[in-house]
């Protein structure tokens, strides 16, 4: 749709809209979603407590500096609260730093299957979104710095990656960081970093460097996605650039409580955790001995292997007949690949299950 007189800006019409994974299926009777990488265990009940709580004051606005969650998160993570800024998710924080730091005439550089969010971001900034190959669906440090011109701005890498689970190591990502043009801001989404044991999101290289930025989330692990609360941490210059576009009152009171018990939640935190290792692995075992082999998954996901485009789709159908619903990969350019959330214990052993059943079909 169009209008003759009153015309967006360029580039905003190029936007494939972000599709989210499904919710719902016509088969079974109990639908269980396994699209979205959400938290089969929910919140910490702490969290979902302070919640309610905070709705009771709904009137009034919430603190704008975010003091008190920005001081929890420091806390737990060793860091400097005054580098801290919080958003609506950290869909709003990368948001921030494309229209910070890119605009027309510049390039947003990403990896070949990275998050969708960051071209969509980069086009509506104004900026050109350009995607550099992966090697056997790991992000190549390579391909990246020869994909840097004098006009890219902004380098996006998620570390676990989403879609496919896989990551690579902390002395690849420095690497990255320091052969980066001068003029390159590179960001670490680390949406997925509390599924990996003692690690920290490459925190300490955003400290030790001027042109690192962390995001991360409480979208998946911590179970807030409805919430909508993320956050980042990178050096001075940067979060103050970026505190000057962030609306006074971004983030709601109700998601600003929640959070910052549920960062505060350790043991709960780590239950989720060992829980999301535990059936992943299991999962990943039991589709591997049916012929549905997968890289290995930092994240809360796995992407088993289908032997062709139209085998996943139509395991992904089979799979919505009974009541599952996963998310197929096409827009990411893995048509052979379906992502599946980890769920619970039930919900593991019925993916297996119903996978099994459909290879054995497929066989026949």
């Amino acid at each position: 749709m169009s209008h003759k007189t009153i015309i967006p800006q360029p580039r905003v019409l190029d936007i494939a809209p972000y599709v989210q994974g499904k919710s719902a299926a016509t088969g079974g009777n109990r639908v269980t979603k396994l699209s979205a990488n959400e938290n089969p265990h929910g919140p910490s009940p702490l969290a979902r407590a302070a919640y309610i709580e905070a709705a009771g004051a709904l009137e009034v606005y919430p603190n704008s500096s975010h003091a008190e969650l920005r001081a929890a998160i420091a806390k737990v993570h060793c860091i400097n609260p005054e580098r801290v800024i919080c958003g609506a998710g950290s869909d709003e924080i990368i948001s921030f730093l494309c229209n910070t730091y890119a605009g027309i005439g510049d390039e947003v550089l990403y990896s070949q299957y990275g998050f969708a969010m960051y071209p969509i971001s980069a086009l509506a900034a104004g900026a050109t979104p350009v995607q550099a190959p992966e090697t056997e669906r790991h992000t190549d440090v390579d391909a990246l710095l020869t994909a840097c011109t004098d006009r890219t701005k902004l380098v996006f890498i998620a570390n676990p990656n989403n879609p496919t689970g896989t990551m690579i190591s902390e002395a690849e990502i420095a690497r990255l960081a320091e052969g980066l043009p001068p003029q390159a801001l590179l960001v670490l989404d680390g949406a997925y970093a509390e599924f990996v044991e003692g690690f920290n999101g490459h925190a300490a290289l955003v400290e030790a460097r001027d042109n690192v930025v962390m995001t991360r989330t409480f979208s998946k692990i911590y179970g807030l996605g409805g919430a909508r609360i993320g956050w980042g941490y990178g050096p001075e210059h940067v979060i103050d650039a970026l505190n000057r576009v962030r609306g006074p009152f971004n983030v709601s009171a109700t998601a600003l409580a929640a959070a910052e018990v549920a960062v505060q939640d350790a043991a709960y935190t780590e239950k989720c955790r060992v829980e999301n290792a535990k059936w992943r692995g299991w999962l990943r075992d039991e589709l591997a001995t049916i012929g549905l082999p997968s890289d290995e998954s930092f994240a809360n996901f796995i992407v088993p292997h289908f032997e062709s485009a139209e085998a996943a789709a139509a395991a992904d159908t089979y799979l919505q007949t009974k009541g599952l619903v996963v998310r197929a990969l096409t827009g990411y350019g893995l048509p052979a690949h379906l992502r599946i959330t980890i769920g619970d214990e039930i919900a593991c052993r019925a993916v297996a299950a119903t996978l099994a059943d459909f290879m054995k079909g497929a066989r026949a």
